[in-house]
């Protein structure tokens, strides 16, 4: 984006290796120890479509030439509703990140006014003293690269806070928050000879202490995802291929894609150990530097529960690149915008993932009735699920649009045709679920 407006662009990627042109050989045999989250299941929502569509065209047609699928959220209906403004954008892109990642780097690869230095490391920023110092570039062993502007887009552990401590700097503003939750998912592949349909059946299942759920991606690929606390007794043993797909058998929405008999394409991979983490490099007093912004998970990182993080840093990358030169003048305005613009998110993902940490670790009973009410009616009334899906999808913040008065008379309208419904889980008991496991 940057180089598309003109920009010189020299990116550093301590990571010698190229993606090849095999997905399959990328996704699963690329060893990604500082990406973790590389080989577990996306959900690219719609700011990484329509960020594309409108800054690079060319690589959203890319991505979906090598296997991404659109979908739509009133897809769940067959017909779906009139038409409303904004609903063109309530649009999934079903990939594994490396589609992604694949499209994104051909596209580097031929802009000529971006350099890309494989196998680099940045050891150390260059500053120039001043109140706040300015960042002037980057220092690579002996080597020093000048820069009107360094964006730091090393991920969720980047060092750039520790240096710009050791140099003098008034710490970056970090706030963070441990989650108790952790990941197991299995990659699959629909047989070319086998049932492809699961049938109209919901991608997301729960039980009191676990949630399930499954993640149709590209070129028939699928993943299969339980989510546990960080401390269930049971975790470990649903590293074995045979007890996570046994146990992920007693979800409905995990069933109906493994009685499609696919073919198992990855062991069971676990991730945990996660945190919501904002690092804001300003404080109270103004910028703590100068010359210097952060960008994608160095900046915001999210646990993934949401899939939120493709989608905010593709809507930070397209700030960033759209007032470039206002922010290297003055950061403080990248600042106030990546507050106002992504930091409700980060909030919104931090509550929810307290309460579904406990409830996960106790097995809470579900919401109350009407909260409960308000996701069962999404999957029968266009009008929630319109609301459903603009907060999914980042176009509004859950208070706006469930709390209008046209979704308080659907939901009211669907209660009084439902009386008898309570609020309850669909997978497994605790009995069930300890009864598939080894002792």
């Amino acid at each position: 984006m940057l180089g598309r407006r003109g920009h010189t662009v020299t990116l550093f990627e301590q990571d010698a290796r190229q993606a090849e042109e095999d997905l399959d050989r990328d996704f699963f045999h690329w060893n990604r120890p500082r990406v973790p989250q590389a080989g577990h299941p996306h959900s690219l929502l719609a700011p990484v479509r329509t960020v594309l569509r409108t800054e690079a065209p060319d690589v959203y047609t890319d991505v979906l030439a090598r296997g991404a699928r659109e979908y739509h959220e009133f897809d769940w209906f067959g017909e779906h509703p009139p038409h409303r403004a904004g609903d063109e954008d309530l649009v999934t892109l079903r990939s594994r990140r490396i589609v992604l990642e694949a499209a994104l780097t051909a596209a580097v690869r031929r802009e000529p006014t971006v350099e890309v230095r494989r196998g680099r490391r940045v050891r150390a920023l260059t500053l120039r003293e001043g109140s706040p110092a300015r960042v002037t570039g980057v220092q690579l062993g002996a080597e020093t690269h000048r820069a009107d502007l360094v964006v730091d887009a090393s991920g969720r552990r980047s060092p750039v806070p520790a240096w710009l401590i050791a140099a003098g700097c008034r710490p970056p503003v970090v706030d963070s928050h441990r989650t108790g939750i952790a990941y197991l998912c299995r990659w699959y592949r629909l047989r070319s000879d086998g049932p492809r349909d699961p049938g109209r059946v919901r991608t997301g299942s729960a039980a009191p202490f676990a949630l399930a759920g499954v993640f149709p991606s590209d070129n028939d690929t699928f993943a299969v995802s339980l989510v546990v606390s960080t401390g269930d007794p049971t975790r470990g043993a649903l590293a074995d291929p045979a007890v996570f797909e046994a146990v992920a058998r007693r979800f409905p929405a995990t069933a109906a894609w493994l009685d499609l008999a696919p073919e198992p394409r990855s062991a069971v991979l676990a991730m945990a150990g996660l945190d919501n983490r904002w690092t804001a490099l300003a404080d109270a007093d103004g910028p703590v530097v100068t010359g210097l912004v952060s960008a994608g998970d160095s900046l915001i990182h999210t646990n993934p529960t949401f899939g939120h993080g493709a989608a905010l840093g593709l809507r930070a990358a397209q700030h960033l690149a759209t007032h470039a030169d206002r922010i290297a003048a003055d950061p403080m305005s990248y600042h106030t915008w990546t507050t106002k613009a992504l930091r409700p998110w980060f909030d919104a993902q931090v509550t929810t993932d307290r309460n579904n940490g406990q409830r996960l670790a106790d097995g809470s009973p579900p919401a109350d009735r009407r909260t409960a009410a308000l996701a069962a009616c999404a999957f029968d009334d266009p009008v929630v699920m319109r609301a459903r899906a603009q907060v999914r999808h980042l176009l509004r913040l859950p208070d706006d649009a469930y709390g209008t008065d046209e979704v308080d008379r659907h939901v009211t309208a669907w209660l009084a045709a439902h009386p008898d419904f309570t609020p309850k889980h669909d997978g497994p008991t605790r009995e069930q679920w300890d009864a598939l496991i080894p002792s």
